[in-house]
């Protein structure tokens, strides 16, 4: 198969209304030539109506799309030459692997003896050479997948779409087979856009990610960016696990609880001194100490043993702080706590850590 040059996506005021409720708030964002960009989020966020509107299956209210500088907004999605890769698979029950696999070329009104090579490389870039005459209802949900995967790389793309590809499948299979699909696309040459609600997906494969919540962009960053500086509180809360400490702000970089206890923390650009009531860390970065040593004291509440780590909750001043760590603690036990260098926000986000961790 020949490597592609793979596209540039740019996305320029992008909005998307249906009716009187808005799906898509105005969007702006560059999606490099031959990088896998991730759009992640809970549901409803946005995150498939915006590729969706990239594929042309929904037209936009306002803004457009941009394929290396041309704009595609309004052209027809059989017309945007581009490659997608349902949560479903889509396949049809009643034509074999092979067949499905080559729709896209007998569209395009290739040669049999082409369309037989193509489909036969294909299978064999996928591991599916010896499925070819199957049909979809006798494949497991993996092979399926790579069915689908298949039918979608063969027209050559330079741009290919994936919307939750995997969430159809248990545990084990997901991450071999996102690995897969981020080998193939490096191999390939291709950019693509991948959309999904797994952060542990998302920061395994992404070149970069976009964090969304409720139709609007929060953070645009690298895997590493996403989550040890996250924007704002609603990144930090969904990306990973996240330990906030209620307080206030005394001066800058200066945070203090209610009992008048004081440590140094970084402000963020969000973060004004009037404002910031909430300090964050990862809770696999806050240690243990002996009891009276550390930045704070408290009492375990509760432990879930997990096989590589135990979590703990900690009752600090009547606040419960998360920590993950391979020592062993019993509940009831006293305990002191070190801290990393904290982050501050402006908000305390709902369902934070004594909700999640019930």
């Amino acid at each position: 198969m020949t490597k592609s040059t793979g596209l540039n996506v740019g996305i320029e005021g992008l909005r998307i209304d249906f009716d009187d409720f808005t799906a898509l708030k105005p969007t702006d964002l560059q999606i490099r030539e031959k990088e896998l960009f991730t759009l992640l989020g809970p549901s409803g966020c946005g995150k498939t109506t915006l590729l969706r509107c990239l594929a042309g299956f929904i037209k936009p209210t306002a803004g457009r799309v941009l394929f290396d500088g041309r704009d595609v907004s309004v052209i027809d999605p059989w017309d945007r030459g581009i490659g997608f890769v349902f949560q479903n698979y889509a396949l049809w029950p009643t034509k074999t692997i092979a067949r499905n696999v080559a729709y896209g070329l007998e569209m395009r009104g290739l040669s049999k003896s082409v369309i037989r090579e193509k489909v036969a490389e294909t299978l064999k870039l996928v591991e599916l050479t010896g499925a070819a005459d199957q049909y979809p209802g006798e494949l497991s949900g993996g092979m399926q997948q790579r069915a689908a995967l298949a039918r979608a790389i063969i027209i050559d793309p330079p741009l290919l779409l994936f919307d939750e590809p995997l969430s159809n499948l248990d545990a084990k299979l997901r991450v071999k087979l996102r690995r897969d699909i981020r080998d193939l696309q490096t191999r390939l040459g291709l950019t693509a856009i991948y959309v999904t609600h797994d952060q542990e997906e998302a920061l395994d494969i992404s070149d970069r990610i976009a964090v969304m919540r409720q139709g609007e962009v929060m953070q645009v960053g690298t895997p590493r960016e996403i989550y040890e500086t996250p924007a704002n509180a609603h990144v930090a809360d969904f990306v990973g696990k996240a330990c906030f400490i209620a307080g206030r702000v005394v001066s800058d970089g200066q945070f203090q609880l209610t009992s008048g206890t004081t440590f140094p923390a970084t402000m963020t650009p969000e973060t004004t001194t009037e404002a910031a009531v909430a300090a964050f860390a990862r809770p696999e970065h806050i240690s243990f100490t002996a009891p009276g040593a550390g930045d704070l004291a408290g009492v375990v509440t509760e432990v879930s043993y997990l096989g590589n780590l135990t979590r703990y909750l900690v009752s600090v001043e009547g606040q419960p702080i998360m920590v993950e760590t391979r020592d062993a603690v019993g509940t009831g036990q006293q305990v002191g706590l070190k801290l990393p260098p904290l982050r501050l926000f402006n908000t305390m986000p709902t369902g934070h850590i004594s909700q999640e961790a019930a």
